[in-house]
């Protein structure tokens, strides 16, 4: 996949550079198999319903929108709160280092330009971040 001049961050740029609805559906069911599989993932796995349909709903809905494509996220869940949604949770470095290495894992798989793997992984540290310092430790 070849995407020229994109602008990462800018208006729906990164929605289109993970191909939309379809690209970003293939990423999340993707980042999830791996969660599934990976060993240093098993806490996070674990952090989860045995059942990931909703956990899957509602990464794509907030990557939508954190992608600056549809907000889908407000519309179907109600008001974004990440670290709030996430404070219960025992997450320390490794678990957020594990989330990371799930999606980093998940971006590899897919044909996605080296630039744009890197501006993601860069941004998603963001709210990896957030949820640890918001989360049980």
């Amino acid at each position: 996949m070849q995407i020229t001049n994109a602008k990462f961050g800018e208006g729906d740029a990164s929605y289109q550079a993970v191909g939309g609805v379809d690209g970003l559906l293939k990423l999340v069911n993707v980042f999830y198999d791996v969660m599934e599989v990976l060993p240093e993932a098993k806490e996070i796995r674990d952090m989860h319903p045995r059942n990931l349909v909703v956990s899957r709903d509602k990464l794509f809905c907030f990557l939508s929108g954190w992608m600056g494509g549809p907000r889908l996220f407000a519309e179907k869940y109600g008001p974004i709160a990440i670290p709030r949604a996430h404070a219960h949770l025992v997450v320390n470095e490794a678990e957020r280092d594990a989330w990371l290495a799930c999606m980093k894992e998940a971006l590899e798989k897919l044909d996605y330009p080296e630039d744009f793997k890197d501006y993601l992984m860069i941004q998603l540290r963001v709210p990896a971040e957030r949820i640890r310092l918001v989360a049980k430790s």
